[in-house]
């Protein structure tokens, strides 16, 4: 069983953009917009001046190496690589699953992916001594897999259960037990991580198809699952990369920025008391996003 299970751990790809590929809304891609004045001839010469130093600035930092990132050289050559390939490939089958199967069967799926991860979530809130979200992240996977038919129907986050999907894993604990993040990587499976990170995401793939057992300790069974959770994380996620790859300055800055910022605001989340925000990614952790000017035609009498 450990070899099998081993072998899948290897074969489960993760979406090489962002980690918790979580369910994202759209107003993380617009909120800049909305902050943006609606016509730049309103503000005074003196703000528009100050903007454009600070645009200037931002661009500067997003091109200084950063300490955390020993590695950049060869981290940037992965990320120009996975990027070329998701254009290439993960996107495009993405959205021909999005735009082929209805909506409903795609839901149904998404719920038993997130369901079949339940047991990771319950099993580090209790490494964590979180005892109530562990009892409750064990009441949702068991009336997900029973009321909910397998986890095809989310029951548990309706009325009157009102109980949420959260985002955990061993890297979480590690970060909890004060476990340093270490050097920042892209790599071409994982992408972005850390060394505690990527620690964490083997225990987590080794440790899914021990917990849930038959038959996903067979290949056969887990790559399939493995796949169609990169097809659904891909979708969740598109406004998020959209963002952050084709938004920024920098894209390759930005994502790391991103990614430490999100980390750093999940490890301190687990320190507060209070509900957590999983899986809600922290606004104040996105980068600032370099939006076209609009062209304006002339104006004739």
């Amino acid at each position: 069983m450990l070899r099998s299970a081993a072998l899948l751990a290897l074969a489960i790809p993760v979406l090489p953009v962002v980690a918790h590929a979580e369910p994202v809304t759209a107003s993380l891609a617009t909120e800049s917009a909305s902050e943006t004045p609606a016509s730049a001839t309103d503000a005074p010469a003196a703000e528009t001046t100050d903007q454009s130093e600070t645009t200037d600035n931002i661009v500067v930092r997003a091109h200084e190496r950063s300490p955390g990132d020993p590695l950049e050289g060869a981290n940037r050559k992965s990320y120009a690589a996975v990027q070329a390939v998701d254009r290439a490939v993960v996107g495009p089958v993405a959205k021909g699953y999005e735009h082929v199967l209805p909506r409903p069967i795609r839901r149904g799926i998404h719920n038993v992916l997130y369901n079949l991860r339940e047991p990771v979530v319950f099993v580090n809130y209790l490494l964590q001594h979180k005892f109530g979200k562990a009892g409750e992240t064990l009441a949702r996977f068991t009336l997900n897999s029973t009321a909910g038919v397998g986890g095809l129907v989310d029951v548990a986050v309706a009325k009157p259960f009102r109980l949420p999907h959260r985002v955990n894993g061993f890297a979480n604990t590690l970060g909890f037990y004060g476990v340093g993040a270490g050097p920042y990587m892209f790599l071409p499976i994982i992408g972005p991580t850390t060394v505690r990170d990527l620690i964490g995401t083997v225990g987590d793939r080794m440790f899914l198809p021990v917990a849930v057992g038959w038959p996903f300790t067979r290949p056969a069974y887990g790559v399939p699952v493995a796949v169609l959770g990169t097809i659904d994380d891909r979708i969740e996620m598109d406004d998020r990369l959209h963002r952050l790859r084709d938004l920024s300055a920098n894209p390759y800055a930005a994502t790391r920025e991103r990614y430490l910022c999100q980390r750093r605001a999940d490890i301190a989340a687990l320190h507060r008391h209070g509900p957590t925000p999983f899986p809600a990614p922290d606004p104040s952790c996105m980068p600032p996003v370099t939006q076209p000017q609009p062209t304006t035609e002339p104006t004739h009498p």
